[in-house]
């Protein structure tokens, strides 16, 4: 199992060593940065280098929406999994479509917080109960969705069955063997689906399909 190396960012120092503390026997997790707020995280990241970021939204100087926007176009193979105490589902979209990774409540146990790491680490999202009924609720939701520039979006067979398996938690080695296609193949497919659909990461991409009832 490699090692993980994880960044957190929050402007209270007793949650951040409680999440640190928390996480100590789980010894595949390296905590390589402690930030107070965005900016500092992001003057941090050359240095540090993080694989996962969990990240705070209320913060001083540089809040973390600001920050995952930021992150999200500079530093895209970082990946970022929010650990607020915001419920409201309008961050919950907000944040999974702008760049973020997964999206947790302070209330997670430790156990949760260290499956996101991972799952973020090796799939690039992860999507709990709490981001799942969101994704439920606006699927069945009558309210027409945003248009984009780009409103009409017509798949290939091949893009149709990328992003089903990329919802089914395939990686993209597997995918490729059920495609029998390469493993470039299959990342330059999900590369132009998130180009289509204007999403930043792979979690964007399942929470629009999801979303849009691409997937049966």
């Amino acid at each position: 199992m490699r090692l993980i190396k994880v960044a957190i960012a929050d402007d209270h120092k007793i949650f951040r060593k409680g999440v640190i503390l928390s996480l100590r026997p789980f010894t595949n997790i390296k905590f390589v940065q402690e930030a107070e707020n965005g900016q500092e995280l992001i003057e941090g990241l050359a240095a540090s280098q993080p694989d996962v970021i969990l990240m705070d939204l209320r913060m001083p100087n540089k809040d973390g929406i600001e920050a995952t926007k930021h992150i999200a176009k500079h530093f895209p193979n970082i990946h970022i999994v929010i650990l607020t105490m915001f419920e409201d589902e309008r961050f919950v979209s907000h944040l999974m479509e702008i760049g973020a990774n997964g999206y947790l409540l302070k209330s997670a146990d430790p156990s949760e917080i260290r499956r996101a790491i991972m799952e973020v680490a090796e799939k690039g999202y992860y999507l709990n109960n709490f981001v799942n009924r969101i994704l439920l609720k606006k699927s069945h939701s009558k309210q027409k969705i945003i248009p984009t520039l780009n409103s009409e979006i017509t798949l290939t067979d091949r893009e149709r069955d990328v992003i089903k398996y990329i919802c089914m938690e395939f990686t993209a080695q597997e995918i490729a063997q059920k495609m029998e296609v390469s493993p470039r193949t299959v990342e330059a497919i999900k590369d132009r689906l998130m180009e289509k659909f204007g999403t930043k990461n792979t979690a964007g991409l399942v929470f629009y399909a999801v979303k849009n009832n691409l997937i049966d």
